[in-house]
């Protein structure tokens, strides 16, 4: 498989979901096989550093290893009808996305396969959650913050002037949203003056932008970029990044997303909602025991 193979699939389909399995219960699984074919690792052995590597990290991250790493030996044509036994790891998707975030990054391939298997993860952790206006809530407050850390580092880079910050941000917003500034949202959404967009955005188009921010700063420090015009050049190759692989997974473009209620009046309505009770203490709790858990 050459590099123009690896980068492309037909039909927009990313190279990665092209080589997903399913099993007879209808989980996903990658091979370290396929998985190696497509990251442009030709010898094997080199790629299976880069599994110990993700095997640690899952380890550290207190994941079990036999949950995410499944060994097997499978048969393998060698030709003229010969076979041998090769040993293969069956990984699930966050074994995949350890794994790119331990392979050689100078391989572009590896950049989408982290952009790709950070928004997949992202994605189950927002299901996992229960209602959509707590996926809004947790992304809108992670946003704040990471646009905050953002505007640090391209002050840094030497993104200083408001008005420069924010010819900045429209260039991630271009990249992200097929040429649309931030002014053209805002206008597509038909919100007012003073509204922000982000205030507006449902949860999967937050969960595109949050990305777009962590990845544009980490990259800008990662590769210590310097000047407006390489970090303006930065935000938009970033955003153009994360719309390929929404692209890629069959989602919908961020720009024709519908636009959500205010943020703020989701949370004025969850300050009026009455708090839980406290659970009552342990019986076998003693008040003043400084042996007793919680005790000074």
């Amino acid at each position: 498989m050459d590099k123009e193979e690896r980068l492309s699939a037909p039909n927009g389909i990313s190279p990665f979901e092209r080589i997903r399995r399913t099993n007879a219960a209808g989980a996903e699984y990658w091979s370290s096989r396929d998985f190696a074919q497509v990251l442009g690792y030709t010898d094997y052995r080199n790629f299976a550093q880069v599994i110990q590597k993700a095997r640690v990290a899952c380890f550290n991250s207190g994941q079990r290893i036999e949950d995410h790493f499944v060994d097997i030996t499978e048969m393998i044509e060698i030709g003229k009808g010969g076979k041998r036994p090769v040993k293969t790891i069956l990984m699930s998707r966050y074994a995949c996305y350890l794994i790119v975030q331990n392979a050689d990054p100078s391989k572009e391939i590896v950049a989408l396969g982290q952009t790709y298997f950070a928004i997949q993860t992202r994605r189950q952790e927002l299901t996992d959650l229960a209602t959509e206006e707590d996926r809004r809530l947790l992304l809108r407050e992670e946003m704040k913050l990471h646009n905050v850390r953002l505007a640090s580092t391209a002050k840094s880079a030497g993104v200083v002037a408001p008005k420069d910050y924010a010819i900045f941000q429209d260039h991630g917003y271009k990249g992200l949203y097929g040429g649309l500034a931030s002014r053209d949202i805002h206008e597509r959404r038909g919100l007012k003056k003073g509204q922000q967009i982000l205030d507006h955005m449902g949860s999967t188009e937050l969960a595109a932008n949050l990305f777009r921010a962590t990845q544009t700063e980490e990259k800008l420090r990662r590769d210590k970029i310097t000047g407006k015009e390489r970090a303006n050049r930065t935000h938009f190759q970033v955003g153009a990044k994360v719309r390929q692989t929404i692209q890629e997974l069959g989602g919908t473009m961020p720009e024709n997303l519908p636009p959500a209620e205010s943020i703020k009046k989701l949370e004025a309505r969850k300050r009026k909602q009455p708090k839980a009770m406290p659970e009552p203490p342990d019986e076998s709790y003693t008040a003043g025991d400084p042996d007793a858990e919680g005790g000074l």
